[in-house]
């Protein structure tokens, strides 16, 4: 974990209360796809916990919805302006169990940290496949994105207007080695019960410190109690105990 002071380079409206801020600064503490910053807002007294779209050493690309007080302050920011944050949190993602021809899933917002994601299995040689899953076509972002890494990216919304018709399960019949998953925990469940492989999730959780001392995200895991933003917040499949 990293502390430092970020300059806003971008931070642009992508779809319905959907924003990429790209940041300069030393974000050489991300050591993986996967992980997350934590954001102080001045006049807040809790970090917001956001996913990393992309990075290295010199720069952090955020994806963020805004749903309240934090995030509605985020999208007002402009260019030139500086945030106090927290990088190289939580776990990542572990590429070394994709096999040849991993699937990544994600939902709305959850899709940000496949992107990287996908850029280091295609670095390996893996052959890539996408599903971005959506309500309807006047949310979905990033789509060309993947298709311009190389990823075989497949759409569903909801609604049937874009894409594929129905929820991210409905695009999973297709063959893989391994999956990768990112998004609200009603969607993992579905993909955990479709799939024919293991896999990894991320899973979001309210936080308070975001790097492990105030237990405050603790979740139960076959394993034992492990907390969201130490770590996790991917786990692997075969650990989770689903809510009932």
């Amino acid at each position: 974990m990293k502390q430092g002071i970020f300059k806003i380079v971008k931070n642009v409206n992508l779809a319905p209360n959907v924003f990429r801020m790209e940041l300069s600064g030393d974000a050489s503490g991300i050591s993986a796809p996967g992980q997350f910053i934590n954001i102080k807002i001045d006049g807040l007294y809790l970090r917001r916990p956001i996913s990393v779209f992309d990075y290295d050493e010199k720069s952090v690309t955020v994806i963020y919805k805004v749903v309240g007080a934090g995030t509605e302050i985020m999208s007002k920011m402009s260019e030139g302006q500086t945030l106090d944050i927290l990088s190289g949190l939580g776990n990542g993602y572990n590429t070394d169990l994709s096999g040849k021809h991993p699937l990544l899933i994600g939902g709305g917002v959850g899709i940000p940290p496949l992107y990287n994601l996908a850029k280091k299995l295609l670095s390996e040689g893996k052959k890539v496949s996408v599903i971005l899953g959506f309500n309807s076509s006047s949310e979905i972002f990033c789509e060309e994105e993947f298709k311009n890494l190389g990823a075989d990216t497949f759409v569903t919304t909801v609604d049937g207007s874009y894409g594929i018709k129905g929820f991210v399960t409905s695009a999973m019949d297709t063959d893989y080695s391994y999956y990768y998953a990112c998004g609200p925990e009603p969607m993992l469940k579905a993909v955990y019960e479709k799939a024919s492989t293991e896999g990894q999730m991320s899973f979001e959780e309210r936080m308070g410190c975001g790097f492990g001392a105030c237990m405050g995200c603790t979740c139960k895991t076959v394993t034992g109690y492990k907390r969201i933003c130490k770590e996790g917040p991917v786990l692997r499949s075969e650990e989770i105990i689903w809510k009932k």
